[in-house]
């Protein structure tokens, strides 16, 4: 198994970004940890350590957990290609999606356990009885019976689900239903998402959130945007190394030296030019071809750009699908009109340095004028909270843990139906047209962001759920079913 490095971040890095009575209580909420969890240590283990949601939320908040003197750890399990197509599957099952149309019966569970007991020797040798074990998604629930037998307390946090209950749910939740049992408490991020198979009164519901200093979301000056995204060869604009800088997460400067690799038809959009950006994996349920068709075929505002953004394919591990939705958006994308492709750009980002690839998605979402996230279906939607971050406009899908952050009209526009595609077009075009409509949602939104979604409020959660289970009687009660 693969150990994140993690360096502490102290508090006072974000003491701008967080209200004073915000800061009081993290600091007297460490002084209890520190009560509370005396030799113990939290390990988190997920699939990978970069690319996706978890990996990006892992990373401040065990960093200021550290800060803070909380011993924590990132565990990232091993796992070959046809483990991460099981567990592909299982993902978009859990989001009442088909996928690749394959089923889990008895030949999937082989290739499950038989991946995850690679991973068992070493995860073991490393927990010590009273450790706390928070497993994240589907592709860890099957390390949950060996981790409480070895005398951890054992959490499973699940990212991921549907609103409704559907036979392809169902199916992905009785393949997972024998690993999970014996978990001693779950966390899920909508109550939607818990299953008629975990027992409710051992579900805690904590939303995701972000880090306001990230390389992803700190402040960035208009010519650091221009140069950072100059340099990832996005717009034009000069090399200007000097200025394509960000700030690291240990406080030192980075700077944006790769390129991204760009399918593009004649010119980069201009300075004047109005820019929609969609950012995320390259994954159908982010609906990244008919984001394009949306804007290409029903928008009616003539000066706007379309960038479709994500990672490089080849550095997202855990995802197997990646490559196969790029071809399929760039194959769509050819067969558009010769004026309409000109006006859509696609842009696989670097991912050589994790920070320096954050870097550039902050600076795109700060170029955009409206940022998407047109999903059929979304866990959460973490690129929502960043865009809102930063005051732009969103034109999101009322799917998942999007509607929980986003009020129609009030922080946001929201599609109740995302594949009514000349809606989707009809709301592009109302923002586009309405700079004072814009500027409003975007203001909203920041203030949305910094009350709900900010990391503090995640650690603070972490915290009463911590206390609760390791209260002299749920010890005695989580300790008598091992």
């Amino acid at each position: 198994m693969e150990e994140v490095a993690i360096r502490p971040v102290a508090l006072e890095r974000v003491c701008q970004a967080l209200d004073p009575h915000c800061l009081d209580a993290l600091r007297r909420g460490a002084r209890k940890a520190h009560r509370l969890l005396k030799h113990r240590t939290i390990w988190n283990v997920n699939s990978t350590a970069r690319g996706g949601g978890v990996a990006e939320m892992l990373q401040p908040l065990l960093a200021y957990a550290l800060g803070l003197g909380v011993d924590v750890r990132w565990l990232v399990i091993e796992g070959e290609p046809g483990f991460f197509t099981v567990t592909k599957r299982i993902h978009n099952l859990l989001h009442g999606h088909p996928g690749d149309g394959g089923v889990l019966d008895g030949r999937e569970h082989e290739i499950y356990t038989a991946a995850l007991n690679r991973n068992m020797a070493d995860l073991v040798a490393r927990i010590r009885p009273g450790d706390i074990v928070l497993c994240h998604d589907p592709q860890t629930a099957g390390l949950i019976d060996v981790l409480r037998r070895a005398g951890a307390i054992v959490i499973w946090r699940c990212h991921i689900g549907h609103d409704r209950l559907n036979d392809l749910t169902r199916q992905a939740w009785a393949f997972l239903a024998p690993y999970l049992r014996d978990a001693d408490h779950y966390v899920f991020s909508r109550r939607a998402y818990v299953p008629e198979v975990i027992d409710a009164g051992r579900v805690d519901i904590i939303a995701p959130s972000i880090d306001p200093l990230s390389p992803k979301n700190q402040p960035l000056t208009p010519e650091a945007v221009h140069a950072i995204l100059a340099t990832a060869g996005i717009f034009n604009g000069t090399f200007d190394l000097s200025k394509a800088l960000f700030t690291r997460e240990d406080g030192t400067t980075g700077c944006v030296a790769h390129a991204a690799d760009i399918i593009r038809l004649g010119p980069v959009p201009e300075p004047d030019e109005k820019v929609v950006l969609q950012v995320s994996r390259w994954d159908h349920l982010k609906d990244p071809v008919h984001v394009m068709y949306g804007f290409a075929r029903h928008t009616r505002y003539e000066r706007a750009a379309l960038i479709l953004a994500g990672p490089n394919v080849s550095a997202v591990a855990d995802d197997p699908e990646g490559g196969q939705v790029l071809d399929e958006v760039t194959a769509a994308w050819r067969e558009l009109p010769h004026e309409l492709r000109k006006k859509v750009h696609i842009a696989c980002l670097p991912m050589a340095d994790r920070e320096e690839n954050a870097a550039i998605v902050n600076a795109l979402q700060r170029r955009a004028d409206v940022v998407v996230q047109k999903s059929l279906h979304e866990g959460f939607g973490l690129t929502v909270t960043e865009a809102m971050w930063k005051d732009r406009a969103v034109v999101a899908s009322a799917v998942g843990g999007i509607q929980d952050q986003i009020t129609d009209g009030t922080e946001g526009l929201l599609l109740r139906d995302p594949s009514d595609l000349p809606a989707f077009g009809t709301a592009l075009d109302r923002l586009l047209g309405d700079s004072e409509l814009t500027c409003t949602l975007g203001r909203n939104a920041r203030l949305r962001v910094q009350k709900d979604f900010l990391f503090s409020r995640h650690l603070l959660q972490y915290l009463r759920l911590l206390e609760k289970l390791l209260a002299p009687s749920a010890k005695a009660r989580v300790r008598k079913a091992v």
